[in-house]
């Protein structure tokens, strides 16, 4: 009821807040449908890897926020690059080129395992800076390619918080995904401790850093349950990318 009734609000006033017509170019929806869908994955798949990094191999939160740091020094190189080259070939052909190398690096992350060695891991990071990098620029030209100058400063801000709210839905929905897949999962791999209650079961089964603490206090299968539960959660991982 809310949204029909701000959307009418929108549509019928003088001075909108949003001018939702400015949706009517279709280089500005298309651009607006790409970016959201670009933010839910990116921001998804980033919210995911640093607790594949810690929960499942054990790194430290500082280790695993340096694994992320090339990609920054990566998007700081090529982001002026792509500016460049925005303005010398069609901007659409650099942005489907970043789609296709972010879409390769998502499919790359689905092969993470328990025993992914340092290169496996970093590929897919360096491809996503380099694809991240590609698409910003030739993708907001593009959005803004109709955009008469009185509409810029809102559609350039609209265009920014749809990016946003893209990254919002992308840890929602993946992070959900992930957690009912490794809940699955786990209750599968603790059939095999007939002896664990009902409560460990739940607290097991809830996320793998409950689960990996839990097991310290649980005796002679401590250490199994731990690698179950890490299994579990690369095995979640993998689903909600794919």
């Amino acid at each position: 009821v809310s949204l029909v009734i701000f959307l009418v609000t929108e549509l019928t006033s003088k001075h909108p807040m949003i001018d939702l017509k400015l949706f009517k170019s279709f280089n500005y929806s298309m651009s607006n449908a790409v970016f959201f869908i670009f933010g839910l994955s990116a921001f998804g798949s980033i919210f995911l890897l640093p607790l594949y990094l810690q929960n499942s191999l054990g790194y430290t939160a500082y280790q695993a926020g340096i694994v992320y740091l090339p990609m920054g020094i990566i998007m700081g190189i090529v982001g002026p690059i792509s500016g460049i080259l925005t303005d010398k070939i069609n901007p659409k052909i650099i942005a489907i080129a970043g789609i296709v190398i972010l879409g390769w690096s998502w499919y790359l992350n689905g092969f993470l395992s328990l025993f992914s060695m340092p290169a496996q891991i970093m590929l897919p990071i360096y491809l996503r800076g380099f694809g991240m990098a590609l698409i910003f620029t030739p993708l907001s030209a593009i959005a803004l390619t109709d955009i008469g100058k009185k509409d810029m400063a809102q559609a350039s801000g609209l265009f920014n918080v749809i990016r946003q709210v893209g990254g919002s839905f992308g840890v929602a929905v993946i992070g959900s995904i992930a957690a009912t897949a490794y809940a699955t999962a786990m209750r599968g791999e603790l059939d095999r401790f007939p002896t664990l209650t009902d409560t460990d079961r739940g607290l097991l089964s809830n996320n793998v850093g409950a689960a990996v603490h839990a097991s310290r206090q649980l005796g002679a299968h401590g250490d199994q349950i731990a690698t179950a539960a890490r299994s579990a959660f690369v095995d979640s991982m993998s689903t909600s990318l794919w």
